[in-house]
C-alpha cells in the first residue's frame, strides 16, 4: 500500500452505491449491503457505507413481486466509489444486445473515471450493454453463457469461474457467487482478519477461491456417514503438521481413492488444493497479526520454508509476503520482511 495515498476507508468508510434495476432479485440486491455491512476495522468501525439507489431515484419492482424504495437515486453513482450492479430479470432484450433503458444508461454515464464497478450474475450484460465490458475477462452465470457471447463477443467470457477480478472491473457468477466476490474485495482492500470477520457475521465459508468451478451439473453428494467434514475441521487444528492424503484418509476412516473421491464432491477441488489454499489463508493472518519472521510463519502454516511461502504467495496473489505485511499488518512493516 503507497503510504502517500492511503484507502480511502483510512479516512471514511468506502462508499459503495448498489444499483437496483427493474426486476431485481431480492436475494442478490441485498448481498452488497449484507457482506459490506458486516466488514469492521479492528475497533469495529464500520469499512464500508452501502447506499441502494435506482436509475432515476423511482421504486423499482423486484422480480419478488414487492417494490424497492431506493434510499438515493443517480447522484448515488456518481459519488460512490464502488458501484454494484445486482441482476436483473426485466430486461430481456439485453440478452440480444440490445441498449439499455435512456435512465439506465445516463446513470451509468455519469459514474466517476476510476470508480471500481462491480456485478453480480446476469449484473454482468448490464456492464456489458454498456460497453464496458469490451477485450475485458468477465463472468456471469454458466447457464447463460452462450446467449451472453452472441451478445456481446468482445467480452472474454469465462463461465467456469465463480467471479473475475480484473482491478477495477469485478464480475461474479450466480447467487451465492456474489458473496464470494464481496468477501474477496473486503480481503483484498483490508486483509483476511476484515474479510474473515465479515464471513463470520454473515455465517458464510470465509473464503473460496475465484477460480473454482461453478459446479456445473455437479450432483450434491448421497448423505452419508463417510463424510470428509470432521477431517477437514481436524486438518485446520494441524495445518502446521505434514498432512499427506494417507494421513488424511486415515482420519476419515477411508481408503485413498473413497477419500479423494468423497473430498472433491464435497468441497468441489482436491484434498491437496484445498490444504494450500487453507495454509495460505493461516499464513496471511499470521502475516497481518504477528511480527513473526517469515520463515516461522511458513513453518506455523505447514507451507515449509519462506522461500517456498513466496512461490505459493506470488502466484496466488501477486504479492510477496513482506509486500502483504507491509499492506495489511498492524505492526512494523519492517519486521520479518524480507
Amino acid at each position: 500500500m503507497d503510504e502517500t495515498n492511503p484507502h480511502p476507508a483510512a479516512l471514511r468508510p468506502h462508499r459503495v452505491a448498489v444499483l437496483a434495476l427493474p426486476g431485481v432479485p431480492p436475494f442478490e440486491l441485498g448481498i452488497p449491503s449484507r457482506v459490506f455491512g458486516s466488514a469492521e476495522d479492528d475497533g469495529g468501525r464500520p469499512l464500508y457505507e452501502v447506499t441502494v439507489c435506482t436509475a432515476d431515484g423511482e421504486p423499482v419492482l423486484s422480480d419478488a413481486g414487492f417494490v424497492v424504495q431506493p434510499a438515493a437515486g443517480p447522484e448515488a453513482l456518481v459519488a460512490a466509489d464502488t458501484v454494484v450492479v445486482p441482476p436483473t430479470h426485466a430486461m430481456p432484450e439485453l440478452g440480444r444486445g440490445g441498449p439499455l433503458p435512456p435512465e439506465v444508461a445516463r446513470a451509468i454515464a455519469g459514474i466517476r473515471p476510476g470508480t471500481r464497478l462491480v456485478s453480480i450474475c446476469t449484473g454482468s450484460y448490464v456492464l456489458a450493454a454498456a460497453g464496458l465490458l469490451d477485450g475485458r475477462p468477465a463472468t456471469t452465470h454458466w447457464n447463460l453463457a452462450p446467449e451472453f457471447r452472441r451478445a456481446y463477443p468482445l467480452v472474454q467470457l469465462d463461465e467456469e469461474v465463480l467471479f473475475v477480478d480484473d482491478g477495477d472491473v469485478l464480475t461474479s457468477a450466480g447467487v451465492a457467487a456474489g458473496v464470494d466476490l464481496c468477501l474477496h474485495m473486503i480481503r483484498r482492500d483490508h486483509g483476511a482478519a476484515a474479510a474473515n470477520r465479515a464471513a463470520r457475521m454473515c455465517v458464510v465459508p470465509p473464503w473460496r477461491d475465484g477460480g473454482q468451478a461453478q459446479f456445473i451439473d455437479r450432483p450434491v453428494p448421497e448423505p452419508t456417514l463417510a463424510s470428509t467434514t470432521a477431517t477437514r475441521a481436524w486438518a485446520l487444528e494441524h495445518l502446521g503438521e505434514p498432512l499427506t492424503l494417507a494421513r488424511l484418509a486415515d482420519h476419515a476412516r477411508m481408503s485413498l481413492r473413497s477419500f479423494t473421491r468423497r473430498f472433491r464432491d464435497e468441497v468441489g477441488m482436491t484434498p491437496v488444493q484445498w490444504l494450500t489454499a487453507q495454509r495460505l489463508e493461516l499464513a496471511k493472518q499470521l502475516l497481518e497479526t504477528t511480527d513473526l519472521p517469515i520463515d516461522l510463519v511458513a513453518h506455523r502454516a505447514g507451507i515449509g520454508s519462506g522461500n517456498s511461502l513466496r512461490a505459493h504467495m506470488r502466484t496466488a496473489f501477486g504479492v510477496s509476503p513482506a509486500a502483504y505485511r507491509r499492506a495489511f499488518g498492524a505492526s512494523d512493516p519492517l519486521v520479518g520482511a524480507s
